[in-house]
């Protein structure tokens, strides 16, 4: 993130044809928003609009959007997923359409069917509770999820009190308790550190959700070291890189417009850090859905408004938004990268090897592609 200001400000990604907003990352999806967004054009005369990068997909998402695509064209419709894949509306109606079917719980999908464990992981309970119905699985949890819950065992074994920042009604927390129920303490803020007690103050470790604000996260790890000298954590942080990445540019953004809007469903953890990390960096934030919650009121005076979308957000939704904002001739688009990102995960080798099985080889497939 060395880079120079005037770097930041190239427009790696997005380019112009003729005038019009082109995208180079995604194609066009099969899901549009049902309200078109030239026919809501908003008349604020923005002067710049200005794009996060990184945003959207990360590496763990696109994984698990492919699984499930790749699992219906394996497998065949229908395929079950338990809880949604990942945490935006749009992404599992999109998948729904292509006949995933989402469930809340394991008693729902009919014995001997395929089902897919979404990206933010489950409880150990759940995968024993998949052998008993002879439920053929496929785990999509990000592996950077599956390292929390290795960490966990481990402290659980050697015997640690493990204190896990985080939000206990987020399904990546609750999976990652679940390793070590009788071991694991939830904390979500600096005050809830500081009421916290504990067996033995001289055994204790700590770990993260992974799309926590880096920013608060750190201020609640200082408060456990304080409170308990001895602590040990992970030799390397647990919130994840596209995480600290999009914090990152949101916050520089921040810096440089009046208004930031953030994509990204209600309850997504890392689209809500999104808002507060450019509320905290001194912009005006909100959190939309799509298009369709976007409030004129939002922009009054702005003449500058960033946008960023969390982690989960398919990427046809920031341009839906650019091209509601944009008054073409007037409005200057722009992308302001602080990092690259190349990273790739592996499929799961249960999938592949249902692929062997069924003599279909897996494409690939672009997330979401249509």
């Amino acid at each position: 993130m060395g880079e120079t200001e005037g770097n930041l400000e190239k427009a790696r990604g997005v380019r112009y044809t003729e005038g019009r907003f082109q995208w180079a990352r995604w194609g066009e999806s099969a899901l549009r928003t049902s309200r078109s967004p030239q026919s809501r054009r908003i008349p604020v005369g923005l002067k710049e609009v200005v794009l996060a990068g990184p945003r959207g997909f990360c590496a763990g998402v696109e994984r698990a959007i492919e699984i499930v695509e790749e699992a219906l064209e394996v497998v065949g419709a229908p395929i079950y997923v338990r809880k949604e894949i990942v945490h935006n509306r749009h992404v599992v109606d999109a998948l729904g359409a292509k006949g995933a079917i989402f469930v809340d719980e394991l008693d729902e999908v009919p014995p001997g069917a395929t089902v897919v464990f979404s990206a933010h992981g489950v409880a150990p309970e759940v995968r024993e509770r998949s052998r008993g119905r002879g439920l053929r699985v496929i785990d999509a949890t990000c592996p950077l999820v599956t390292k929390v819950h290795l960490e966990a065992i481990r402290y659980a074994r050697a015997g640690y009190t493990i204190i896990l920042v985080g939000h206990e009604d987020h399904d990546e927390v609750i999976g990652t308790t679940g390793e070590a129920p009788d071991r694991i303490r939830v904390v979500a803020d600096v005050e809830e550190a500081e009421a916290l007690e504990v067996p033995d103050p001289s055994r204790v470790a700590y770990l993260t959700q992974t799309t926590l604000s880096v920013d608060d996260t750190r201020a609640v790890i200082e408060v456990l070291r304080r409170r308990f000298p001895g602590i040990v954590g992970p030799s390397k942080d647990d919130i994840c890189y596209a995480t600290q990445n999009r914090q990152a540019a949101v916050k520089e953004l921040a810096r440089q417009v009046d208004v930031v809007l953030v994509l990204g469903a209600a309850n997504s953890s890392n689209a809500n850090r999104l808002r507060e990390v450019a509320e905290a960096a001194g912009a005006r934030a909100h959190l939309i859905n799509d298009v369709r919650d976007i409030r004129a009121e939002w922009l009054d005076g702005a003449r500058k408004v960033g946008v960023t979308a969390g982690a989960s957000t398919p990427e046809f939704l920031v341009r839906e938004l650019v091209e509601l904002l944009e008054t073409p001739g007037h409005t200057t688009v722009r992308e302001l990268r602080v990092v690259d990102e190349a990273v790739k995960f592996a499929l799961p080798p249960e999938l592949m090897e249902i692929a062997r099985e069924a003599g279909k080889p897996l494409g690939r497939s672009s997330p979401l592609s249509s």
